[in-house]
């Protein structure tokens, strides 16, 4: 089959001819350039050359400015007046929309609340002070899409610290429609408490304490995170860093029976937070409230001393339960991991020799022949500072005199002390009925989960330090919003896990691991791509900060004509995601 189809043209007759050929189910093109003329009264076509082997775009040019259709380059005619990253604030924004975060905040759409909602976005792309942020949000200045996305692109600092005290008015409410969402009766409640430093010395809140930053000489500020078994963030409160952890537990128990309305819950919390005599005054005498915690090591020993622990139980197993009645009406289920048992045996003998060669300078300063140390009460100052520096002087023993000073170890402590190296004890009043005993270890090992939150807020993502804020308020309310910005990066990790660094096949793993005691194990799957640094779709592997990197470069740009004065006939048009970029964003859709 034959077809001939050709164009009138106002150049001279030229036209593009297109000839069609149908040959066993397949059709073939054939573009001629031909000049029409007119012989007496006949119309007579001349083929000035074949174009069939130029690209089709180019033939469809070359025919429509043969029509007589006007064409000019692109940067003779369009202008980019303006680029902004876009992908990131795509990804963030449309998460915490999937996540109805922003109805939890406040059901009605308002400046306030779109305030509240870019500040949490801000704080996951590039956490900063209140004026970086509003700088970055501003139209003037903006560094993304988000402040225009969110229609406060007109804004100053003062606009952000009104939204921040209003926020914190309605932090109560947030919070217990979180906890609606993903607490119920009898949840698994996982509690722990950090601080961060203060730079400053205007709040109220700071104050100097036990700084689990190290030693940075600053005041702090102490907060406890509630987070449900998962991990998931639901939430926070902040106190004055001379808090000790076991005082901050009262007002979390409170929170979660009159706030939340939940009135049976199992609280988990580390062997310095949920202690006996917390216990004892705060959680014994409260109806439906059970708790899951460890010993300390004293009073491990103490097991061991009684007879209510044998360590032969741990010849042939690594796990088993106990009883004793200084623990009334509680499991004690006694674990011994050897892996760890190794690695405090390791560590112990590492600290015993730096506490001894700094005891050794001491040693030799008082036998040198030329201004020797010396006086009971000058050694003792100088053993002092340093016999306890790596927390093993209770076992040595020292020896000062007016011009001696001598020190050996207290071997008889190390073994008693090693004999218990690897074991630990997990102390619950949930009955085996409602929990299993491999259950209850995980449970409080799944206490690892909110020190990961801590460390998202403190030094990977979110940055809750340096803290900028003077008022009391406005530290709760940048604590506040620093959690909200990990209720969101919590779920996008989870979906984005397939191309991240992280364990994307927890069931496989969890069927790796022969023993709740024994360390946690990495799919087949998550070493390869760790080792390979590809997915198995053959995307390169990512962090999630170095994703959201990726992602800015899809770009918004606002492009007009050159001959436009004004923003008439302006458009934007968005670069193209990568196969990567557009993988992420599929994942993002599907999960949240």
């Amino acid at each position: 089959m034959w077809h001939n189809a050709h164009m009138p043209s106002r150049n001279g007759g030229v036209h593009v001819a297109t000839t069609s050929r149908t040959y066993k189910g397949k059709t073939y093109h054939t573009h001629l350039l031909r000049r029409s003329y007119r012989d007496g009264t006949q119309v007579k076509h001349e083929t000035l050359g074949n174009i069939s082997h130029l690209p089709e775009p180019l033939i469809d040019l070359i025919r429509r400015s043969l029509k007589g259709e006007p064409f000019l380059a692109a940067s003779d005619t369009f202008q980019i007046r303006r680029s902004l990253p876009h992908g990131h604030v795509q990804a963030v924004l449309s998460s915490l929309r999937r996540l109805e975060l922003e109805p939890i905040i406040a059901s009605e759409r308002s400046r306030s609340r779109d305030l509240v909602t870019a500040m949490i976005v801000q704080r996951i792309l590039d956490p900063g002070s209140k004026l970086a942020t509003a700088r970055e949000l501003s139209g003037e200045t903006a560094a993304s899409t988000l402040g225009q996305e969110l229609g406060v692109d007109q804004l100053d600092e003062d606009d952000l610290y009104a939204a921040m005290d209003w926020v914190l008015q309605r932090q109560g409410q947030i919070e217990a429609k979180l906890a609606r969402k993903h607490l119920h009766e009898g949840s698994l409640i996982l509690y722990d408490v950090s601080s961060s430093y203060y730079t400053g010395q205007c709040c109220p809140l700071a104050h100097h304490g036990h700084d689990r930053d190290g030693s940075t000489g600053c005041p702090i500020i102490v907060y406890g995170l509630l987070c449900n078994s998962q991990g998931c963030p639901v939430a926070i409160e902040v106190f004055a860093g001379n808090t000790a952890d076991p005082k901050t537990l009262s007002a979390q128990i409170q929170k979660l029976r009159q706030r939340f309305g939940i009135q049976r819950v199992v609280l988990v919390g580390d062997r310095g937070m949920l202690t006996s005599a917390r216990i004892e005054e705060e959680c014994r005498a409260v109806e439906g409230l059970d708790w899951i915690t460890a010993l300390r090591a004293p009073q491990i020993a103490q097991l061991v001393q009684t007879g209510a622990l044998d360590l032969s139980l741990f010849d042939q197993r690594d796990l088993a339960e106990i009883q004793s009645p200084d623990y009334p009406q509680e499991r004690l289920i006694v674990c011994r991991n050897p892996l760890l048992a190794d690695e405090r045996a390791r560590k112990r003998q590492e600290l015993l020799a730096a506490t001894e060669k700094l005891l050794e300078q001491i040693r030799a300063a008082t036998q040198r022949p030329q201004r020797a140390l010396k006086g009971e009460v000058k050694i003792g100052i100088r053993v002092g500072k340093v016999i306890n520096r790596y927390k093993v002087g209770k076992h040595f023993i020292t020896e000062i005199e007016e011009r001696r000073f001598a020190y050996r170890r207290d071997q008889q402590k190390i073994d008693q002390e090693a004999a218990l190296d690897g074991i630990y004890i997990v102390r619950t009043s949930v009955g085996r009925q409602d929990l299993e005993d491999h259950a209850a270890v995980r449970a409080y090992k799944d206490l690892s989960k909110v020190e990961q939150a801590f460390r998202s807020l403190k030094t990977v993502d979110l940055k809750v330090r340096p803290i900028f804020h003077r008022l009391e308020n406005r530290v709760r309310a940048h604590v506040f919003l620093c959690m909200l910005a990990y209720y969101v990066e919590w779920h996008m990790r989870r979906a984005l896990a397939p191309i991240l660094f992280e364990e994307d096949a927890p069931e496989e793993a969890a069927a790796l691991r022969k023993s709740i005691v024994a360390p946690a194990q990495r799919s087949q799957r998550t070493q390869e791509k760790a080792q390979s640094k590809r997915t198995q779709d053959d995307f390169p592997v990512h962090s999630f900060g170095t994703l959201l990197k990726d992602l800015a470069t899809v770009v918004r740009n606002w492009i007009r004509p050159k001959t436009a004065h004004s923003s008439s006939g302006e458009f934007t048009m968005e670069s193209q995601p990568t196969p990567l970029q557009r993988r992420a964003f599929q994942l993002l859709a599907q999960a949240l």
